[in-house]
């Protein structure tokens, strides 16, 4: 929730911000106007086209890198489902008296992995659980090598079962990285920087008319309010109103297969 205000109270800056630098634009063209009527509208063409085109490309980059993020996060969450599911079934060749044990482990393990995104963002929580996560593969990866010496396992267990755990484990590291991959924070300053600028210079050109048009006004500040909102959210799908837990509802579904 203390995400979600923070992204509002942002967009909503912007939004007044906007709104007012749309007015002194036109206040500051009326009284450029006024001073040189026939020169108060060259050479800005150029500078605004270079402006607004800039600000579309920085919106469609940043925009486009959340949204493949995103999907991306949400990509690797199935991806565990299947390194973990494929590695539990491999347990079935282990030796008949070991199975019970590591699959007692696979299930307490599988657990640990859903506390470290419940969590969040309780930083210290996760911190506790991810190396609690650390734990158990440490003690999984005994067992199971336990196992590929134990009589009774299939002769072929140590070169299905620890490649699969290999995976199982490497793509906690790859999860837990790809949370911490966002664009640097000057992105998202220079974003809004150039949209009030785009502001500024949007009611300088709006100055020849004689009256506000608050629909054009109310609607740009608004489109440009929301469109950085949108992208806040999509960036950090653990925090806001947007998110990918409901995906982790495959490795629900999976915790409850192991039972």
């Amino acid at each position: 929730m203390i995400f979600t205000f923070f992204v509002l109270l942002t967009a909503l800056s912007l939004f007044v911000g906007m709104v007012v630098l749309l007015e002194v634009g036109r206040r500051i063209g009326i009284r450029r106007r006024q001073r040189d009527a026939e020169g108060a509208r060259e050479g800005v063409g150029a500078v605004e086209g270079a402006i607004f085109a800039l600000l579309g490309l920085l919106i469609a980059f940043t925009f486009s890198g959340a949204a493949a993020r995103f999907d991306q996060r949400r990509h690797l969450i199935v991806e565990e489902t299947n390194a973990i599911g494929t590695a539990y079934l491999r347990v079935d060749l282990v030796a008949p008296d070991l199975q019970s044990a590591l699959r007692e482990s696979f299930r307490r393990y599988l657990e640990a992995r859903l506390d470290v995104y419940r969590k969040i963002p309780d930083m210290p929580a996760v911190e506790a659980a991810l190396a609690e996560v650390n734990r158990l593969q440490k003690d999984i990866w005994r067992q199971a090598v336990a196992a590929t010496r134990a009589p009774g396992s299939h002769p072929n267990l140590t070169i299905l079962i620890l490649p699969a755990l290999n995976a199982m484990f490497d793509i906690t590291t790859t999860r837990t990285l790809a949370t911490r991959f966002h664009p640097p924070r000057i992105i998202f300053a220079m974003l809004m920087a150039l949209a009030l600028a785009a502001a500024l210079l949007a009611g300088h050109g709006m100055s020849t008319a004689k009256t506000r048009s608050w629909t054009h006004v109310l609607g740009f500040a608004a489109a440009m309010a929301a469109s950085l909102y949108v992208i806040l959210e999509i960036e950090y799908p653990r925090l806001g109103l947007i998110r990918v837990d409901s995906f982790d509802q495959a490795l629900v579904e999976l915790r409850e297969l192991m039972k």
